[in-house]
């Protein structure tokens, strides 16, 4: 009698064992478990830790409750003008309604990255090629807000979306290098225009004081010559000064005294005197009638 209570206590407690080794399931920290009983979802949610379910009744579904990263594979397209792109992507999402997530969509990360892939093919249409490139912050903000409407229903948040790269033709990417190196040349050309600019007014200041002061110039000329000299070179060359160019200009101007005419040369052994000119001829002076004839008294009639 004994015996059949040992054997019977031992396969009763073998029959639990095993039942609970069906029944036993464990939910780790980053996981939640959804149970579906004869296919209905049962409204709690089993938390982290050791959990039982029935066995051939239950069915436990667990869900990753941590953040996925999604690369978006790159997709091609045409740019609002007219330039082909190739744009790559990455997504980052999570799961905050675990029975949503199971319920509401078959496959919540397949649809997350289909979703993903059509609204970057869409943001590529009605972007330009320099937002593409420069704005990609306002870009990154509508593929999240276009990602995240449909993702509300389906249990997931989007947690942001990141434009990773932007492949372009090799055509544009030499015009586009043609385009920088011009509009720097044009920067350069400006800069240097602004110097020069600046430049002549400082030298129309100095050029002013100078004037005022002659000797300014003078010693200005001392300066560069030392300067020149200070290189060691053999040759030195020296300006002419402006100053003298100007003092022999004014000099012709003002008609300097002309030098003495040549004197006639005497005769030998004697002192040459000074030297005659002709006299001028008269001028003749103005024009004057005869006087007129005596009358002769009248002769005496005989």
């Amino acid at each position: 009698m004994v015996e059949d209570l040992v054997v019977a206590a031992v396969g009763v407690a073998s029959a639990g064992a095993v039942y609970v080794m069906a029944a036993a399931r464990v939910v780790k920290q980053y996981e939640r478990g959804v149970v579906l009983r004869l296919g209905r979802l049962l409204p709690e949610v089993r938390p982290p830790g050791f959990t039982l379910i029935v066995p051939g009744v239950d069915r436990l579904r667990k869900v990753n409750m941590q953040i996925v990263t999604m690369p978006v594979p790159a997709q091609e397209g045409i740019t609002r003008d007219n330039v082909t792109v190739r744009v790559d992507a990455v997504v980052y999402f999570k799961v905050v309604n675990p029975a949503e997530a199971v319920i509401a969509v078959e496959d919540y990360r397949f649809a997350v990255s289909q979703m993903a892939q059509t609204s970057l093919r869409s943001i590529i249409g009605k972007s330009d090629l320099d937002d593409l490139l420069s704005n990609r912050e306002k870009l990154n903000q509508g593929l999240e807000l276009m990602l995240d409407s449909p993702a509300i229903g389906w249990g997931v948040q989007i947690d942001r979306v990141e434009i990773k790269d932007v492949s372009l033709p090799e055509t544009m990417k030499r015009s586009m290098s043609r385009q920088a190196e011009a509009e720097r040349e044009r920067r350069a050309r400006v800069i240097n225009a602004d110097a020069e600019l600046l430049a002549s007014k400082k030298l129309a200041e100095a050029a002013a004081t100078m004037a005022d002061q002659p000797s300014a110039l003078q010693l200005r000329l001392l300066q560069t010559v030392v300067a020149v000299a200070a290189e060691k070179n053999s040759t030195l060359v020296l300006p002419f000064p402006v100053e003298l160019l100007r003092f022999l200009e004014r000099s012709a101007q003002q008609g300097l005294v002309p030098p003495d005419p040549p004197r006639a040369k005497a005769p030998s052994g004697e002192e040459p005197g000074p030297s005659t000119s002709p006299a001028p001829p008269e001028e003749p002076g103005p024009l004057t009638s005869p006087p007129p004839p005596e009358e002769l008294p009248p002769s005496a009639e005989p």
